[in-house]
């Protein structure tokens, strides 16, 4: 079984990835932050690495789905590849960050992978607003994200209610981060987990 979670940046998916993987005994596979070597130049001067940030993390999350689905584990992701497609990409070309030319470089590949795709059996999508994004990023305090601007955020909160609005590809729970606190408030994980057993059990 593979459990996606998706959500903007400082929304929670990392934390609630390892929750869940916990909980669950899922396997978890995260997001290469640590050892990404684009991400500082990228918030530096974004026009200049952001089609190499954006290749990096395709290629990155396409492997991890080959190795998904090849495996015998259940899993849970932190973040899909359908993000950096549907939200990130577009939003670099239209904010004039990435050259019409990388862009199409980049769908093209992105399509081509598409077709050897499976999406996640069930999609954790964290809804958070501007307010919450902020605090959560501030609170994580990673010197690379210091330098992310507030119309950014929102940007990307505008193409994620927007793709998920859409979502056609399999099971979505959505959940409002702003009033389910589940990092710190073991009842609000509790109603996470209710929730995805109800999903799990429609599964089969």
């Amino acid at each position: 079984m593979h459990i996606a979670v998706a959500g903007n940046i400082g929304s929670g998916k990392t934390t609630l990835t390892q929750m869940l993987s916990k909980h669950y005994k899922w396997k978890a596979q995260y997001e290469s932050v640590d050892d990404n070597p684009y991400l500082d130049d990228f918030y530096n001067e974004m026009q200049r690495w952001s089609f190499n940030l954006q290749v990096y993390f395709l290629n990155s999350r396409f492997r991890q789905i080959i190795d998904i689905r090849n495996g015998k584990d259940d899993v849970i992701q932190d973040r899909t590849i359908y993000e950096d497609a549907y939200i990130f990409a577009p939003n670099l070309h239209a904010m004039g960050l990435m050259p019409s030319r990388d862009y199409d470089n980049y769908m093209s590949l992105f399509q081509l992978m598409e077709e050897f795709l499976q999406p996640p059996d069930l999609l954790i999508y964290l809804r958070a607003t501007i307010p919450t994004l902020v605090n959560q990023i501030q609170k994580r305090g990673r010197d690379y994200e210091t330098n992310i601007r507030i119309d950014y955020l929102n940007r990307l909160n505008e193409r994620y209610e927007a793709w998920i609005g859409n979502y056609d590809k399999g099971n979505l729970l959505i959940i409002d981060v702003d009033s389910n606190q589940f990092p710190e408030n073991p009842e609000h994980l509790g109603e996470i987990i209710n929730k995805i057993d109800a999903k799990i059990h429609g599964l089969f």
